[in-house]
C-alpha cells in the first residue's frame, strides 16, 4: 500500500427526518483494498454518494490527492479519477462491449464512427486488465459476471485512482468471484485504491487490506483485516453477538399436514418435471448453483411464468394458478429475488408498498380506509424493525435491507399461509439477516410454511428443516437437515442426468 490518496474528515449529512452521517472519518491509500462495512442504513452508501458528488455533504472536508475536493456531480468525480460500480449494473445490453466501455467517447473517422478503432481500443484495455472478453460481443449475451467486468473496464478507462465496488459479488458464481478478485489485485498493483462494500464476511477477509465499520451513521471501528476476526467485525457492526449455527434437526411436527403438493411441474427449459411437498410449519430450502432453475420453479408456481405441464394441490385440493393474482387468492406470497424489479414500487411510500397485495381488504366503497392502513403498516414497521422516519417515507429513500423488510410486511399484512422467500437476505447486512431469520422461525411456529431459495449454503443449513437440491432444471437430491452438509448439497448440485 502506498500514500494516502483520500482523506474524509468529519463528514456530516442530514435528510428530512434522518441524520445519515454524523462526523464520519474515512481514509484510503494507493493500491489498497479497503472494506467499508455496516448494517443497511449505517451510512455507507451515503458516504460514497458524498464522495462521488451525487449530493453535497453538509459539513466536513474531503482531501483527494493532497488537495481539497468537493465534486459537483458524478461526471466531475469520474473525470478526476473516482469511479463507482453499483450493485445494480448500469449498462446498455443491446450495445457491444466496446460501445458500452467508450460510450460518449467513440472513435471517429471524419463524420463517421470508427468501429474498428473502437474495438481496437477496447481490446487493448481488456487485455491490460486480463479480461478474456470479445469487444465485439453484444453485452446482453454475456453472463452477469462478465457484464460486471465490462463495467469495471469502463471505469478503469477513465484513468481511475479510486474505484468503489458496491456489493460486486452479489450475483456472481464462485468462478466469477475469483476472476473479479484477480482483477482487483491486479489493479491494486497498479496503484488503484479500492473501496469494497460487502456484507460477505468471508470475502472481506479474503480480498481486503483494511476495514472500516459504520453503525448508525458513525464510525464504529477500523483496523487491518488480518488483525480482525469475523466476530470482531460483526460486533462492531451490530453491537451484539450473532450466532449462525446450522440447524441440528427438523422442527416440523411428525405427521404435519402437507399444505402444498407440486407434481410434475414443467415450465420452459429451466423447470423439468419438478415434484415436491411442503408441510405445515416447515422451512423447505431450495439449494443449487446459479441457473439450476430454482427461481424459475418459484415463478411458475406463483403464476408469474406460464406452466406447460403439472399440477398443484393446496390442502389436498387441486388448484389452478395461472397468474400471481390466483396465487395470492390461494394464500401464496412471493418475495422475489429481484425486489426492486418485481416486489416494490420505489416511487411510492412505505404504506403504499406494504398494502400492495391487500388493497381489496381495506376498501370502503370507492375509497381506502387510510387510518386502518396506516395502523397496520405501523404495526409491521415496529415488528420488523424497519428503519424509516415515517410510514409516509418514499421507499426509494430506504436502505436495501429495509426495502426487503417492506416486501415481507406486504405478505404478512396479506396473511399469506405459504411464503416463497427467494434469496431473502441478498444484499442485506448480518444484523438484518439475523432479524429476518428470527422472523422466519416465528412465522413457522405460528403455522405458516416457507419455501426458501438461497445461494448461501450456511443460510440453507441454518434455516431449513429439509433441503431440495436442483441441477439443470431438475430436483437431484432431497436431504433431511440432520443429514445435510455443504459437501452433500454440492454433490447433488452438480449431479447431472
Amino acid at each position: 500500500m502506498g500514500e494516502t490518496i483520500l482523506s474524509m474528515r468529519q463528514i456530516d449529512k442530514r435528510f428530512s427526518g434522518v441524520h445519515a452521517l454524523k462526523g464520519v472519518d474515512f481514509e484510503l491509500r494507493a493500491g489498497e483494498i479497503h472494506a467499508l462495512v455496516g448494517e443497511n442504513g449505517a451510512g455507507k452508501s451515503t458516504l460514497m454518494k458524498a464522495l462521488t458528488g451525487i449530493f453535497p455533504k453538509d459539513s466536513g472536508e474531503i482531501h483527494y490527492l493532497g488537495k481539497l475536493y468537493s465534486p459537483r456531480g458524478p461526471k466531475e468525480a469520474l473525470s478526476r479519477g473516482i469511479g463507482i460500480i453499483h450493485q445494480e449494473l448500469n449498462m446498455m445490453e443491446h450495445l457491444t462491449v466496446a460501445q458500452n466501455i467508450f460510450i460518449g467517447r467513440e472513435s471517429t473517422k471524419g463524420l463517421f464512427l470508427d468501429d474498428k478503432e473502437l474495438n481496437r481500443r477496447a481490446e487493448t484495455l481488456l487485455a491490460r486488465l486480463n479480461m478474456n472478453i470479445d469487444p465485439r460481443e453484444t453485452l446482453g449475451r454475456l453472463t452477469v459476471g462478465k457484464q460486471q467486468m465490462v463495467e469495471i473496464a469502463k471505469a478503469v478507462s477513465h484513468n481511475l485512482k479510486i474505484l468503489i465496488l458496491d456489493e460486486p459479488t452479489a450475483a456472481l458464481t464462485e468462478t466469477e468471484i475469483n476472476e473479479l478478485f484477480a482483477i482487483m489485485r491486479d489493479l491494486a498493483t497498479k496503484g488503484v485504491g479500492m473501496i469494497y462494500i460487502s456484507h460477505r464476511m468471508d470475502e472481506i477477509g479474503q480480498i481486503t487490506d483494511r476495514i472500516t465499520v459504520m453503525r448508525d451513521g458513525e464510525n464504529a471501528g477500523n483496523g487491518e483485516t488480518k488483525n480482525l476476526t469475523k466476530e470482531d467485525i460483526i460486533n462492531m457492526m451490530v453491537g451484539r453477538v450473532i450466532y449462525e449455527e446450522p440447524k441440528a434437526k427438523s422442527n416440523v411436527a411428525p405427521g404435519a399436514e402437507v399444505v402444498l403438493r407440486v407434481k410434475n411441474l414443467s415450465a420452459g427449459r429451466m423447470v423439468k418435471d419438478v415434484s415436491f411437498e411442503l408441510r405445515k410449519g416447515e422451512i423447505l430450502g431450495f439449494a443449487g448453483l446459479m441457473g439450476a432453475g430454482r427461481t424459475e420453479t418459484a415463478r411458475a408456481l406463483f403464476g408469474a411464468d406460464p406452466v406447460e405441464t403439472g399440477y398443484v394441490e393446496i390442502h389436498g385440493k387441486p388448484v389452478k394458478i395461472s397468474s400471481p393474482m390466483d396465487a395470492v387468492r390461494h394464500g401464496i406470497g412471493y418475495l422475489s429475488e429481484d425486489r426492486k424489479r418485481y416486489g416494490l414500487a420505489v416511487g411510492l411510500s412505505v404504506t403504499e408498498n406494504a398494502i400492495l397485495a391487500s388493497y381489496d381488504d381495506y376498501e370502503k366503497g370507492a375509497f381506502i380506509h387510510r387510518k386502518e392502513v396506516a395502523d397496520i403498516t405501523e404495526k409491521y414497521v415496529d415488528t420488523l424493525k424497519i428503519k424509516t422516519p415515517s410510514v409516509d417515507q418514499l421507499l426509494k429513500n430506504l436502505s436495501g435491507g429495509n426495502q426487503q423488510k417492506v416486501v415481507i410486511a406486504k405478505w404478512l399484512i396479506k396473511n399469506s399461509e405459504i411464503l416463497i422467500f427467494d434469496e431473502p437476505t441478498r444484499g442485506i447486512d448480518v444484523g438484518a439477516k439475523s432479524e429476518i431469520y428470527t422472523l422466519m422461525n416465528s412465522l413457522v411456529k405460528e403455522g405458516k410454511s416457507i419455501i426458501m431459495i438461497s445461494s448461501e449454503l450456511p443460510e440453507v443449513l441454518r434455516m431449513s428443516d429439509r433441503v431440495l437440491v436442483m441441477c439443470e432444471g431438475r430436483i437431484t437430491g432431497e436431504l433431511d437437515i440432520q443429514d445435510a452438509s455443504q459437501e452433500e448439497i454440492m454433490k447433488y448440485a452438480t449431479k447431472r442426468d
